[in-house]
């Protein structure tokens, strides 16, 4: 009989869900084994012990008996510290950056048995809202999927695996156009937050590739405006 087995882990991240309903794994040899044994679809869930949307996610949709019992019934479920393992964090949000243009945490992956992705986000509310599935409906939605169209997940699988190719191709070095970083900079300058910080709306994750880049561009361009970002 399956059980969280977190409770002997040394992550304090992997150590705040010991005590879930959910049978929780850390990403090991015995709980990917149980996938491929039983055919059954990894759920992941990476995040980190300060992650605000994490204990958000966790309050709602992990510590509820109902959507543990989805989970617990229909995916082996694997917790993983992006501190201790930043390797799988690299690949993982990488598939999450493919579909849906950003990453974050919690980064929450549905993997075929042998660890491709077919269905990748960040953040999931527990229940349905504004036409969207809450975490417990798209548990559901995505179990039924694994039992009755096995070739849909496959061929999600496959395409992930093809868009994750290409990022890792070898790309050939050229020469930056100065009027494309202008524009990037504009378009970064326009969804700024200069009052809370960050980019864009609620949930946000701090973005150190377009820190980095404004920065950058600040002393590049003399700008104050964006020095002053």
């Amino acid at each position: 009989m399956s059980e969280n087995k977190l409770g002997h882990e040394s992550s304090p991240y992997l150590l705040q869900h010991a005590k879930n309903p959910v049978h929780w794994h850390a990403w090991n040899e015995e709980a990917l084994g149980r996938a491929k044994k039983e055919n059954k679809p990894i759920f992941l869930s990476v995040g980190y012990s300060s992650c605000h949307w994490c204990h958000v996610m966790a309050h709602e949709s992990f510590e509820d008996e109902e959507i543990a019992k989805i989970m617990n019934e229909n995916f082996v479920n694997i917790k993983v510290d992006r501190e201790e393992r930043p390797d799988l964090d690299d690949i993982y949000q990488k598939a999450c950056q493919i579909t849906t243009g950003q990453g974050g945490w919690p980064l929450s992956v549905f993997l075929t048995p042998d660890q491709r992705p077919f269905y990748v986000g960040t953040y999931f509310p527990a229940l349905d809202s504004y036409g969207r599935p809450g975490f417990g409906s798209l548990c559901r939605q995505l179990a039924q999927s694994w039992k009755e169209k096995p070739k849909d997940i496959e061929k999600a699988a496959d395409n992930f695996m093809q868009n994750l190719g290409k990022l890792q191709q070898h790309q050939t070095p050229s020469k930056i156009d100065k009027s494309i970083l202008d524009e990037a900079a504009i378009n970064l300058l326009q969804i700024a937050d200069t009052t809370y910080g960050g980019f864009g709306q609620a949930p946000k994750f701090p973005n150190a590739s377009n820190l980095s880049f404004m920065f950058r561009y600040s002393k590049l361009s003399g700008i104050s405006k964006f020095e002053k970002f």
